[in-house]
């Protein structure tokens, strides 16, 4: 099993430099840690908290970041104008020197959509029609499309000059299918439990042998390491007795270094290629020294 680190981008500071430097030293933590990739996130009209924009962090962020390592964003897809978001992506796959990936998902929130003019009822159909454009473009082509999005003559250059993944997230049949049909991998949520990201895998797995497809499977989980379990339980343990995200309390990943391992490696024995972590805690000097019991983890699973 892989270990890539997926980059919380929403602080509550006064000084948004003081959240933007937050970040930078996330990502060079995970560097330091030996992580095989780095990703962040994708959400709009956030405020009053500062929330990093995916696409000029992670121009950042790749200043940091290694040739050779995998480095990737989230888009909400249905959010995004098709040919905007593929000159962002080619751009930010011409400054990295390694593989390139996008994952993808549908996007929730009502209050989200309204705020970027989008809605949700139309979720699905504008998600596939935006990865087609996307691809295609990427691809090379000029294209023309007209429904449910209207494009005319398009075409971008940069493009991604080793090509690139697309990693679908999602857990309703309908998006496990869609990751099957039209993704290079499926991303099971933080929110899974152990039972859950089973049942995913597998249904994954069946809708990939419908199709055709070979599966990939990548599963992000909500951690923090501690030195031991007890110092571990210390940080985390009133974050998650608090109802951390409304998840149940099996889902995020919570111990020292070798309770971490077995709990990965549990994943792994599902069949998880890849574990994306989010620190679910805010100290910065307790997320920065968890991401160095990280590399232990890392080290051991290997």
């Amino acid at each position: 099993m892989r270990i890539g680190a997926s980059l919380r981008t929403a602080y509550a500071v006064d000084d948004p430099r003081v959240g933007a430097q937050m970040v930078i030293e996330r990502a060079a933590a995970a560097r330091d840690a030996g992580f095989h990739s780095l990703f962040v996130g994708d959400h709009h009209s956030t405020g009053p908290a500062s929330y990093y924009q995916n696409v000029p962090i992670m121009g950042r962020l790749l200043a940091e970041w290694p040739a050779g390592r995998v480095a990737g964003v989230l888009m909400l897809l249905p959010l995004w104008p098709p040919v905007l978001a593929a000159e962002q992506l080619g751009t930010l796959a011409s400054v990295h020197d390694g593989p390139f990936v996008l994952q993808c998902a549908l996007g929730g929130g009502e209050a989200q959509f309204a705020a970027m003019g989008a809605s949700l009822r139309t979720r699905p159909s504008r998600f596939e029609a935006t990865l087609d454009i996307i691809r295609r473009l990427l691809d090379g082509e000029r294209v023309d499309r007209s429904d449910p999005i209207a494009v005319r003559d398009a075409a971008v250059a940069p493009r991604p000059h080793s090509g690139f993944e697309v990693w679908i997230g999602g857990s309703a049949d309908a998006a496990l299918d869609r990751a099957a049909r039209l993704g290079d991998a499926f991303i099971c949520g933080p929110e899974a439990t152990p039972d859950e990201a089973a049942r995913l895998a597998d249904t994954y797995r069946a809708r990939c042998e419908v199709h055709g497809r070979t599966p990939k499977l990548v599963i992000r989980r909500d951690v923090h390491v501690g030195s031991d379990a007890s110092d571990a339980q210390r940080v985390a343990g009133p974050v998650i007795a608090a109802g951390y995200r409304g998840f149940d309390p099996s889902a995020p990943v919570v111990g020292g270094p070798d309770e971490v391992t077995a709990r990965f490696a549990e994943l792994a024995a599902l069949g998880y290629e890849e574990l994306l972590v989010r620190h679910l805690v805010d100290d910065q000097r307790a997320v920065l020294s968890s991401f160095d019991h990280l590399g232990t983890v890392r080290a051991a699973l290997k």
